[in-house]
């Protein structure tokens, strides 16, 4: 899809990158949990990430990806070490990911959702986040929308993604509201 000045390549999601992938949504959720609430919120993240959690996040993330080729988007950083023992089955290391729903799920908010964007922290500040949201923005332009709009849900308490989402533009628009089952 697209090279960083980073050396970093953000491409489409393919199953044989399952595991690193699950790495990163790990970091997510916990970047969730710890960053954003007390005790209790990421104590709640780190519960719900079971062996039965993870198989069947990436079961579904398979199925988007296969319905919607693109929603979901990786950015994978190589070396010229790595560059240079890789052989055709090989790849770099995964440092980051965003994912739109599959233009079927649109009927959610009438509009394209960005259900996640993470990269590794270490990779925060290069300009793989812009490759990746521009990725997803791209995709959903794709997408055969209701409304010609992107939606995702952000923690208010989460003052670096808030301003990175100011930067692109968006802005409030209603309130995502919450309660145990």
């Amino acid at each position: 899809m697209s090279e960083t000045p980073d050396g970093v390549e953000v491409r489409p999601y393919d199953p044989t990158d399952a595991e690193a992938f699950w790495e990163l949504k790990r970091g997510f959720e916990l970047g969730i949990g710890e960053g954003t609430g007390g005790d209790d919120k990421l104590s709640t993240y780190e519960a719900k990430l079971t062996d039965d959690y993870r198989t069947r996040y990436l079961s579904w993330v398979d199925r988007c990806s296969t319905d919607d080729p693109g929603c979901v988007v990786v950015a994978e950083a190589t070396t010229d070490d790595a560059a240079e023992t890789a052989t055709d089955d090989e790849t770099g290391d995964l440092v980051g990911y965003a994912f739109v729903l599959p233009e079927e799920m649109t009927f959610i908010w009438d509009a394209a959702v960005l259900n996640e964007i993470f990269l590794a922290p270490e990779y925060r500040g290069t300009g793989v986040a812009d490759e990746l949201m521009q990725a997803v923005l791209d995709h959903a332009r794709s997408q055969d929308l209701p409304l010609d709009r992107m939606v995702l849900d952000v923690d208010e308490a989460n003052d670096r993604a808030r301003a990175f989402y100011d930067r692109y533009g968006f802005d409030h628009w209603g309130e995502l509201v919450a309660r145990d089952l």
